[in-house]
């Protein structure tokens, strides 16, 4: 019962997720008619942030859901092998699969919003770009859970913010996305999800960036805590 909850909960929170992004421009740009100045873009960028909350509260209520691969991909690592098949071959395409859907009501129902992001660089520096802004804030978020494990407030201010300024750095290179599902259901409306570009710049490089900070923060966690454990172990008294 709960996998499927969870299941459930992935694909609804990435339908909404690929919606939510698309209504925040559309509310600001349309709406509101300020354009893309300096105050366009800061009260864009304000939504977005309460857009990330809204999300995260969303994810506690659903009891793990999330929109994003590289999230639940993450964890996984870290849990046992049933766990990281249950990721892999369930959570995963159930957010690609909600991501696929929701673009494509939103194409039909606003045909002029666009294409979704695209790859603005050559393929290895668009591939170098999104693995680095996903090592970023895997290890931002790796960090969170470990130094303020019980303030939701906080976390999510330090995680909203840090996604955003992570996104406006790579945003005129790949889009800067960080998040496959979300970067699939655009591709697959335009009909290039099978090309190489796609593959490399927003899967496979997204994934070892997130591998290789699960394995670095582990690294920089486990020795503090040896020695640590070496420092406070009792000494035996004859």
């Amino acid at each position: 019962m709960a996998t499927a909850r969870l299941i459930v909960s992935d694909f609804i929170m990435s339908f909404m997720w690929v919606w939510s992004s698309i209504l925040v421009k559309l509310f600001v740009f349309k709406v509101l008619e300020m354009g893309h100045g300096a105050k366009g873009e800061t009260v864009k960028c304000a939504l977005s942030i309460a857009n990330m909350f809204f999300f995260a509260f969303l994810g506690k209520v659903a009891k793990g859901g999330a929109y994003n691969p590289l999230t639940v991909l993450s964890g996984a690592i870290s849990g046992d092998f049933t766990t990281f098949l249950f990721t892999v071959g369930a959570r995963i395409p159930a957010q690609v699969l909600g991501s696929i859907i929701g673009v494509r009501l939103i194409l039909d129902t606003f045909p002029e919003i666009g294409q979704g992001p695209r790859l603005n660089v050559e393929i290895h520096q668009g591939a170098l770009t999104e693995g680095l802004l996903t090592f970023a804030i895997v290890m931002i978020s790796s960090g969170l859970a470990k130094n303020i494990p019980g303030s939701f407030f906080m976390k999510t201010w330090i995680s909203s913010v840090s996604k955003l300024a992570l996104h406006i750095l790579g945003s005129d290179l790949t889009g800067g996305c960080m998040n496959p599902a979300s970067v699939m259901g655009w591709a697959y409306a335009r009909g290039d999800h099978i090309t190489k570009e796609h593959i490399l710049v927003y899967w496979l490089a997204p994934i070892e960036g997130t591998l290789l900070a699960v394995w670095t923060w582990r690294l920089l966690v486990k020795r503090p805590i040896k020695e640590e454990k070496a420092v406070t172990k009792p000494k035996k008294t004859n």
